[in-house]
């Protein structure tokens, strides 16, 4: 009886043990990170959306900016970022490296169906940076399509690559690259005759440049997919499960997002009132307007 009766209270024992730490993996995000006193944030180091001023030495940008705003209103002392590539981000949430991408991330279908967004924090269009002159005459998606000596380079996991394959751009003629800063050397050397990201990007970049060597192709026209010209809404993106921390994110971004205190903090990265998302909500977004082919 005795050699019967210790199998079982070690099995008790081990159940007893995984419904402790199964307890512990369940507490509510925002009771967890609140707990902690600290938000971790996924960015990718694209400027104007998230990056590392060395001068500074402040992890800044739209992103991070609202984000530590939301953290002080929900009780967090400390915003922590951990920098990723843009095409790692969803792997790094879901795998738990941080708690929130704040990275410019637009909403699209094919990732609601991984991460749950938050309310847009603001609505964009495209651009390009090429060399100076514009060589080839590029100044949309669709004319790089029909120039069959021209090469395009995006970010890996950006949707600028969904936008160049529903336009009819081969797969051969696009250079997947890991940051902007790289698809800025790409363009430089010749190995990309342009660089698609978002306007704002490309803003960003031409402060940085040899306008000698550089230039945003102008004027530029989003593309055209399904019929409808895209326009790119950008959030912060949770994990499904931590339904707490996206509520109390997006409570608080209700109040916020277009206010006066809102336009003040974004309009030094470049941000206008022409790009304030208005109404737009992610469960309309996620189901597939302007934006879903990225």
């Amino acid at each position: 009886m005795r050699l019967q009766i210790l199998p079982v209270l070690v099995l008790c024992l081990l159940a007893a043990n995984a419904c402790q730490d199964k307890g512990l993996d369940q507490t509510p995000a925002l009771e967890r990170i609140r707990r902690d006193g600290v938000l971790k944030i996924g960015y990718a180091n694209e400027a104007p959306f998230a990056y590392h001023d060395p001068k500074a030495d402040r992890l800044t940008g739209e992103a991070p900016e609202i984000a530590r705003k939301l953290a002080k209103r929900m009780g967090i002392k400390q915003v922590e970022g951990v920098l990723t590539e843009f095409g790692a981000l969803i792997p790094g949430l879901k795998a738990k490296r941080f708690d929130m991408i704040a990275a410019g991330m637009y909403i699209l279908p094919e990732r609601c169906k991984e991460i749950a967004f938050t309310h847009p924090t603001y609505k964009v269009g495209e651009a390009f940076l090429v060399k100076k002159g514009n060589p080839f005459k590029l100044h949309s998606y669709e004319d790089l399509a029909k120039t069959p000596d021209a090469r395009l380079g995006v970010v890996a996991g950006a949707v600028e690559l969904g936008y160049a394959r529903a336009v009819g751009v081969p797969d051969d003629r696009i250079a997947i690259l890991p940051d902007a800063p790289s698809a800025v050397a790409a363009v430089q050397s010749g190995r990309i005759d342009a660089y698609a990201g978002t306007s704002l990007t490309i803003n960003d970049m031409m402060n940085k440049v040899d306008e000698k060597e550089l230039e945003k192709a102008t004027p530029f026209t989003d593309p055209v997919i399904e019929g409808k010209r895209v326009i790119g809404y950008g959030a912060f993106g949770v994990r499904k499960e931590d339904e707490t921390l996206l509520k109390g994110l997006n409570m608080h971004l209700e109040d916020f997002i277009g206010s006066e205190a809102h336009r003040k903090m974004v309009a030094p990265f470049g941000l206008t009132e022409s790009e304030l998302p208005g109404d737009v909500r992610a469960e309309t977004l996620c189901k597939g307007p302007n934006g879903s082919a990225g």
